[in-house]
């Protein structure tokens, strides 16, 4: 049993591939946190955050069927950032808790990864042992959103306007990963797979 177990963050601006590279070191039986999806299923489940939702953002902010408006609350959100501050102090606490929970479950494994947009922005990179940052153009990047969310290019660079630039996450990163088409990202994740298990094998 891993008492200790390695915590390692993969962050990366809107559109990197974060995920797609957290599907390949799931291949290699590592455990994966995906924040945003945890933090959307709270939003739809957490009393508690459901209740400060609706009292700070209107009880617009969910449907009929009681789910959250997602649109309506992205369109206060992301032109304002007190209104996202405000957000994230809703939801980062209970997500963090969650988390916690959810690495002690998982202790059986040498390490597991915690992949999230904001990491640098919410200081939650703080919990963990090192940070892998996923880089890609940022034509590509802007494209895969368009297409994937079906949103105006407008409206992913005013997403891109709330986080960090590869350039800010990369000066905080300890790992990076290029996901341009040029470098195999098998290669790279392997490379690093390695590494951390060796770091966790140090560890305890």
């Amino acid at each position: 049993m891993h008492n200790k177990t390695l915590k390692i963050g993969i962050t990366g601006g809107i559109g990197s591939g974060k995920t797609t590279i957290c599907k390949i070191f799931e291949h290699f039986n590592i455990p994966v946190y995906y924040s945003d999806q945890k933090a959307k299923k709270l939003l739809n489940s957490n009393k508690e955050v459901i209740k400060n939702i609706k009292e700070c953002f209107g009880w617009e902010s969910y449907n009929e069927k009681g789910n959250l408006d997602r649109n309506y609350l992205a369109k206060i959100v992301f032109n304002n950032q007190q209104k996202l501050n405000l957000l994230n102090s809703i939801v980062h606490p209970p997500l963090f808790e969650d988390y916690r929970k959810w690495v002690i479950a998982n202790k059986k494994y040498p390490y597991t990864l915690k992949e999230a947009a904001l990491m640098f922005e919410t200081s939650s990179y703080k919990e963990l042992d090192k940070i892998v940052v996923v880089t890609a153009p940022i034509n590509t990047r802007i494209n895969r959103v368009v297409k994937r969310d079906n949103v105006r290019k407008e409206d992913v660079l005013k997403r891109m306007e709330n986080q960090l630039s590869d350039r800010e996450k990369i000066a905080k990163a300890d790992y990076i990963i290029k996901n341009d088409g040029k470098n195999s990202l098998i290669i790279q994740v392997l490379k690093l797979h390695k590494m951390f298990l060796e770091m966790a094998k140090n560890k305890n």
